[in-house]
């Protein structure tokens, strides 16, 4: 079974880039059709998908935070990446990764990332 954990800073100041990884154990993120994404859900929101990275190294992102996101990924570690630039307090929320397959879908459990100064 597919595990995903996030790790990265709990505070960030506005303007910084914010980076956060997913570790992944139990599969590899190369495995054929597996997609790895990030998603957040700021305080009293509905969750918002920000972009993605497929087993291939595809790349794709939401619209809404293009200009100021980047999925990447680290194969020999078995992670996935996300960075978001020019951060403001509107930024704040919990990140997801997550992990889907054959419409199943595998979430880490989330970390609280706070913009203030």
């Amino acid at each position: 079974q597919v595990q995903l954990q996030e790790s990265g800073p709990g505070l960030v100041k506005p303007s910084q880039t914010l980076s956060l990884t997913c570790t992944v154990t139990g599969d590899s993120i190369t495995t054929t059709y597996y997609s790895w994404h990030w998603i957040r859900q700021p305080p009293g929101k509905e969750l918002e998908w920000m972009g993605g990275i497929a087993y291939d190294g595809t790349t794709y992102y939401s619209p809404s935070f293009k200009s100021r996101t980047s999925v990447s990924r680290d194969t020999s570690k078995n992670q996935f990446s996300l960075h978001l630039t020019s951060v403001n307090t509107e930024d704040t929320a919990v990140y997801y990764c997550n992990a889907r397959r054959a419409n199943v879908d595998y979430w880490g459990k989330g970390t609280l990332v706070t913009v203030s100064s």
